[in-house]
C-alpha cells in the first residue's frame, strides 16, 4: 500500500471555517465522485486540526490522506481525465498550492 499525506493550508483571504466547509463539503465530493476514486483509491480522508491543550499550534490547516495499492493505480488516477478536468483545478481554489507538503510512505504494522 502507498500512502500519500499532503498537508496543505488555506489561499489568502479564506478563513479557516470556509476552508474546512470547502474541503468537506465541496472537494471531498468532488474527489469521491469520479469513477476513478472507486476504481483506483483504497482510502481517502480528510482532517482538519483542533485545539489540544499542550501541543503546538499547528503548522497545516488541512491534512488529506490517499492511498492506492500501487504505483500504477496512482498513476491511472491522476493522469484520468476526470481527475485533470473536475478535481484539480478546485484545488487552487482553497488550497495555497506553494505551501503543500508532501510525504510519501509505505505502511509496516508494528502492533
Amino acid at each position: 500500500m502507498i500512502k500519500f499525506a499532503f498537508m496543505i493550508n488555506r489561499i489568502d483571504g479564506m478563513t479557516f471555517e470556509e476552508f474546512v466547509e470547502h474541503h468537506r463539503c465541496h472537494h471531498g465530493p468532488l474527489f469521491t465522485s469520479i469513477p476513478e476514486s472507486q476504481q483506483y483509491v483504497k482510502k481517502y480522508t480528510v482532517s482538519h486540526p483542533v485545539r489540544a491543550e499542550g501541543y503546538p499550534e499547528p503548522a497545516y490547516d488541512g491534512l488529506t490522506e490517499i492511498w492506492f495499492e500501487n504505483w500504477a493505480d496512482h498513476d491511472a488516477f491522476f493522469t484520468s481525465e476526470n481527475y485533470k478536468k473536475l478535481v484539480n483545478p478546485d484545488e487552487s481554489k482553497f488550497i495555497d498550492v506553494n505551501s503543500v507538503a508532501v510525504m510519501v510512505t509505505e505502511e509496516r504494522t508494528l502492533i
